[in-house]
């Protein structure tokens, strides 16, 4: 169970990244909780030539501010007003390049998980969603611009290899504004995987 090192996040492939992050762990120890699961969708937003990215053309704003910096932080930022959304920085700083986990399948802390999303039956709605993953491994704005080997949020390589046969590549969610580039076939998930979000792509 090791901490992904700060250049498994550096390098300039976010593809690769994006297919490599299925199958980690994502951990989190907030407030004496810890709480993981393990990725099975993740979504590319690759920087400034992206029309779907947020760094689009190098908008550099306080909330993008974390995408500009070396990759191995947390970028985290609010939708609809209640959804936080978890995105892991890659690419060398000034590279504004980024990784939306888009569902997990939980492992460690399922009760606190359950209590934290006000359920009590163990379903995919638990994490089986950008928003709702966040909600459940207690990820709010205020980590965001954190680096992921801790204290509170890390990602670890458990010895979980997802065959390329079983990664499936799909467009995006939500991005319909983004003209052609919402056709790119940025999303990763694992086959038949049931904790993958329900949302569809393009």
């Amino acid at each position: 169970m090791n901490t992904l090192p700060v250049s498994f996040y550096t390098r300039k492939d976010i593809i690769a990244i994006s297919r490599e992050l299925l199958g980690k762990a994502l951990v989190t120890e907030i407030e004496g909780q810890k709480t993981s699961g393990i990725i099975v969708e993740t979504e590319a937003y690759a920087g400034p030539a992206d029309r779907a990215c947020h760094a689009y053309q190098r908008r550099h704003t306080a909330r993008t501010a974390p995408m500009f910096r070396e990759g191995g932080i947390a970028y985290i930022y609010l939708i609809y007003g209640i959804y936080h959304l978890f995105n892991i920085v890659t690419n060398e700083a000034d590279e504004p390049f980024a990784i939306l986990v888009r569902a997990i399948e939980p492992v460690e802390g399922i009760d606190i998980m359950m209590h934290r999303r006000k359920m009590n039956v163990v379903k995919p709605q638990l994490c089986g969603g950008p928003g709702t993953l966040s909600m459940a491994l207690g990820i709010t704005t205020r980590f965001s611009g954190e680096s992921l080997q801790g204290p509170h949020i890390r990602i670890e390589d458990r010895d979980i290899r997802v065959a390329k046969k079983d990664i499936i590549s799909a467009t995006r969610v939500g991005v319909a504004y983004a003209q052609e580039d919402a056709l790119l076939p940025y999303r990763f998930y694992i086959r038949d995987n049931p904790w993958v979000s329900k949302a569809k792509g393009l």
